[in-house]
């Protein structure tokens, strides 16, 4: 194994971003070790989203780097950084409402979608066996998720659960190295939760992909976790194994015990 392979899929070092008088982030350092499940916890307005922004190129730091595979990656726009293998979820449902399930997961595909204008009016060459390959790699998804029942359904007429689900799916669909979920419970019911919870110890598990996600709901996060960072007014407070996390002093004091949902 290569040095740059035995390393962390992704170091955060030093970063801070400001908007105007406010300090978003000040000085935030953690890693994503390759296939664990890394959770970022926090009180509303501790850096978590903003975090996760970063690291995905929607905004810069002016301060720190970010640092991918061992490489910087700090100044790359979002469609550079989806290029290194980085996908993410919103915590707002970003689907196209109008299009199919289907079309939703397809678009996820788009990054995988090389080739020729030439060889693609040719149907039965190399364009016709990529549309193939990538319509199968999205049936494998749709199949793992549970959702062939409403492959066909315009997405924004399915329940909000589901919308979560299938927003997974498209993610998922790209096939990336390091999944970025931004609340993927938010607004679920308790059997959503589980299915969610379920889907996500199984993306690690089945399709090996590294994922750091953002969730309110405790339990879930000492149920599925790996490890856990914490953050509070933009600063890392903790980062180490659930049971040590849900322990620690300045945790129960910023977060857990402040009577934050």
């Amino acid at each position: 194994m290569t040095a740059e392979a035995a390393g962390p899929l992704l170091e955060v070092e030093g970063v801070s971003v400001r908007f105007g008088a406010l300090l978003a982030l000040s000085g935030v350092s953690l890693n994503v070790q390759r296939g664990e499940i890394l959770a970022i916890i926090g009180p509303n307005g501790a850096g978590k989203t903003t975090l996760l922004n970063v690291i995905s190129g929607f905004y810069h730091p002016y301060e720190g780097r970010i640092l991918f595979e061992g490489r910087d990656r700090t100044r790359l726009s979002p469609p550079d950084v989806a290029e290194l293998g980085v996908a993410r979820t919103f915590q707002n449902v970003a689907l196209f409402k109008g299009m199919s399930v289907l079309d939703n997961l397809m678009t996820g595909r788009l990054l995988k979608m090389g080739g020729h204008f030439l060889l693609d009016a040719i149907w039965w060459g190399p364009a016709r066996r990529q549309e193939l390959a990538n319509r199968a790699f999205v049936e494998r998804v749709i199949d793992f998720l549970e959702i062939q029942s409403i492959r066909k359904t315009p997405a924004g007429k399915l329940p909000y659960g589901l919308q979560k689900r299938v927003e997974l799916g498209r993610a998922l669909a790209a096939e990336p190295k390091l999944l970025l979920l931004d609340e993927p419970m938010a607004g679920m019911n308790v059997e959503e939760k589980e299915d969610m919870s379920r889907f996500i110890l199984d993306v690690n598990g089945e399709f090996g992909t590294t994922i750091a996600l953002i969730e309110h709901d405790m339990g879930v996060v000492m149920d599925i976790s790996d490890r856990v960072a914490v953050l509070d007014y933009g600063r890392k407070i903790a980062d180490g194994p659930p049971e040590h996390v849900r322990k620690d002093a300045a945790v129960l004091d910023a977060y857990l015990g402040a009577g934050h949902d």
